[in-house]
């Protein structure tokens, strides 16, 4: 009969850690590559909180339409606008609060909210749990109406020109009230 000291010895490997939950980001505007605010997404993927995944397309029609000083806002109005190109990123919960920081979520600048893509590579696979930053539903249709109800497929470096920096705009407003100002004048 064995005694405790037969016993084999509690392991002291290190157990490996569950890869971090990750979610699905699609980005559509200036968080692309060769955009102004891709490198908030490269030093997250350098510091392993966010990974691409593809280049995507919205599976249904969304109004995507620029604001004050060329921002891009998605809008959440399944139907209107056209699918929109983009890219997918898999990004860790620490990732995504750096994320909503920029996208003004606390501030009610941009909402997120579930979307369905279609991967561009492997056959056009249909990713249905992924999140996109909307315009904030308290002024959306109002920038769809403001865009004369017309919207872009892709925000391009062409309908980009004239995008102003964050830190380049007039400081003596918020982007709520630039937002305002921006829906309430003629196009």
């Amino acid at each position: 009969m064995g005694t405790a000291s037969d016993a084999p010895a509690a392991e002291e490997q290190p157990q490996e850690q569950a890869p971090a939950k990750r979610t699905l980001v699609f980005t559509y505007g200036t968080l692309k590559r060769g955009f102004s605010n891709h490198p908030l997404l490269q030093e997250l993927a350098q510091a392993g909180d966010a990974s691409f995944v593809g280049a995507a397309v919205t599976a249904s029609r969304l109004p995507l339409v620029c604001g004050p000083y060329r921002v891009p806002f998605l809008l959440n109005l399944p139907g209107q606008g056209d699918r929109v190109a983009g890219e997918l990123y898999a990004v860790t919960a620490r990732g995504l609060a750096r994320l909503d920081e920029l996208e003004g979520v606390s501030r009610a600048h941009y909402e997120r909210l579930p979307i369905a893509v279609d991967l561009a590579e492997g056959g056009c696979a249909r990713v249905d749990s992924a999140v996109a930053y909307y315009a904030h539903g308290g002024y959306a249709a109002e920038l769809w109406r403001r865009s004369g109800e017309k919207g872009y497929p892709e925000y391009s470096h062409a309908v980009a020109d004239g995008y102003v920096r964050r830190k380049d705009r007039p400081q003596g407003q918020t982007f709520l009230e630039q937002i305002r100002i921006f829906v309430s004048s003629q196009s």
